[in-house]
């Protein structure tokens, strides 16, 4: 079983340490499910990109903003939110860490 605290750990400071800002870890894959976690370092972003057909996103640290045509989103740690059907991206408004539960049929 994961750490999810250690992961965040771990991945925070390799985002820290990368030129992009970024760094990200697949959690668990039992398709059509899947998980990741990801951190940012407060200003890097996800481009926009398109949504799966399901998929929630929880702030595990720091707080995020969600960017989509029907409206922006921000989340602080703890927070669970459905994802938009849409296209969306994702913005760091501090040092963050989420998990992102998707499912791809």
């Amino acid at each position: 079983m994961d750490d999810l605290n250690a992961l965040a750990d771990e991945h925070l400071s390799a985002a820290r340490a990368a030129a992009h800002g970024r760094s990200a870890h697949l959690l668990l894959r039992q398709e059509p499910l899947r998980q990741t976690v990801i951190a940012l370092t407060a200003g890097s972003a996800l481009d926009e990109h398109n949504a799966p057909p399901a998929s929630s996103l929880q702030v595990l640290r720091g707080a995020v903003r969600v960017t989509a045509a029907s409206g922006d989103v921000e989340l602080a740690a703890g927070r669970l939110h459905p994802m938009p059907r849409e296209r969306h991206g994702l913005l760091a408004l501090e040092d963050a860490v989420v998990l992102l539960t998707a499912v791809n049929v």
